[in-house]
């Protein structure tokens, strides 16, 4: 099983590399070409979300992205380091606990205070883009796996 681990600074201007190498590393590994833009599209949603918590979360830690080529299957998984399971399991959105105001800068736009919407929102269009995904939420922070099928090499005869 190859890895390939990519960590960077919750800045939006980084997802386009993310996106870049998480296309460059799926196609190494035999994802099939037709596939790869739901690969760019969905690691770009994934990315795009997990900077918008760290940011609207006062968080400078790095936003981590794990390529994994399996035997069958190639997965990503993006994760984040915004604390807290709700009730139902699933990730916190951008509103964060009740009476948490994270620090903003003064060319930062308020956080909404309905922000699920468009944390909704992302992981919809990642839902449809991936058949395979799995969002979980802890203490550490937060992960959004995908998976898509390897295409089966071709013999030569």
């Amino acid at each position: 099983m190859a890895t390939v681990e990519l960590r960077f600074s919750a800045q939006p201007e980084h997802v386009r590399t993310a996106r870049l190498v998480a296309a460059a590393v799926a196609r190494r590994a035999g994802v099939d070409e037709a596939v790869l833009d739901e690969v760019r599209l969905a690691v770009g949603e994934a990315c795009s979300r997990a900077v918008g918590l760290h940011r609207s979360h006062g968080i400078t830690a790095p936003v981590t992205v794990v390529l994994i080529e399996e035997e069958k299957s190639f997965s990503i998984e993006v994760g984040d380091e915004v604390p807290g399971p709700r009730g139902d399991g699933s990730v916190t959105g951008m509103s964060g606990r009740a009476g948490d105001t994270p620090a903003v800068g003064p060319d930062e736009p308020e956080p909404d205070p309905d922000g699920d919407g468009e944390d909704e929102m992302g992981l919809a269009v990642i839902s449809g883009l991936v058949d395979d995904v799995e969002v979980r939420s802890g203490a550490d922070g937060g992960v959004i796996r995908m998976s898509w099928p390897k295409t089966p090499a071709t013999v030569l005869r």
